[in-house]
């Protein structure tokens, strides 16, 4: 094979490997768009400016942390408030670092930075599911989280032009999209009624925690105590 039949080759390849991950992150980029959507329009609200928000798009990325951080913003809440509260409220990155850790021992710092950068809650879901199948390709795992990266930045870009025009998000619905996507991916994951419990008492603490006043901690404990009960579930089946 000569170099430019190699070339070729190396190009269908990496097409295919583009088109795979576009194929992955479809489902998930319905829920990107509208909430990418409504973090823009919320951001022009705000008083950002359109640049401003796409530059946080690029270099937080962290939607959830993006839409407290803008609704702080809009009060008037000071730098440091809003580093401390999406510090927070990222801290269960560390638990998603943590599941994660078993399946990406043999990749290099720099590979795990980049992957840790662009690690959302949703992408998290899809590459846990991924890699507890075996498929560990790593080209498949940046295409897809570089896709996931460029709608959320594209979708907030359009938001915030569109935010002028469009006096309220609340009517349209756009607050439902986002717990809407994570039920679905939720029901991706379970596999068992143990993870069904754990999910259903998760749920349930949270709720509970956060009209006790826990509001920047509902989601951590949360899920430390669900991790726990099925941890116990499981050893005590395994005895």
């Amino acid at each position: 094979m000569d170099r430019e039949e190699m070339e070729k080759v190396i190009e269908r390849k990496q097409a295919s490997v583009w088109l795979e991950a576009a194929r992955r992150f479809a489902p998930l980029a319905m829920g990107y768009i509208p909430v990418g959507l409504a973090y823009g329009v919320l951001a022009q609200k705000s008083g950002l400016s359109v640049w401003n928000t796409v530059l946080m798009s690029v270099f937080v990325y962290a939607g959830s942390s993006q839409l407290i951080a803008v609704a702080m913003f809009a009060v008037g809440a000071s730098a440091m408030s809003i580093i401390a509260a999406t510090f927070i409220v990222n801290l269960r990155h560390l638990l998603m670092s943590a599941a994660l850790t078993p399946y990406l021992k043999k990749w290099k710092l720099s590979e795990l930075a980049a992957f840790s950068f662009e690690m959302t809650d949703e992408t998290f879901a899809l590459h846990s599911a991924r890699f507890s199948e075996g498929d560990m390709d790593r080209r498949l795992t940046f295409c897809i989280n570089l896709l996931a990266h460029s709608v959320w930045v594209a979708a907030s870009f359009a938001g915030a032009l569109a935010g002028s025009g469009i006096p309220d998000v609340e009517p349209l619905g756009m607050d439902f999209v986002l717990p809407a996507m994570f039920i679905a991916l939720l029901a991706m994951q379970a596999k068992n009624g143990l993870h069904w419990l754990v999910a259903g008492f998760s749920g349930l603490v949270s709720v509970v925690l956060l009209q006790a006043g826990f509001e920047q901690w509902s989601v951590i404990l949360a899920t430390v105590l669900g991790a726990t009960l099925g941890a116990g579930v499981m050893a005590w089946n395994n005895r």
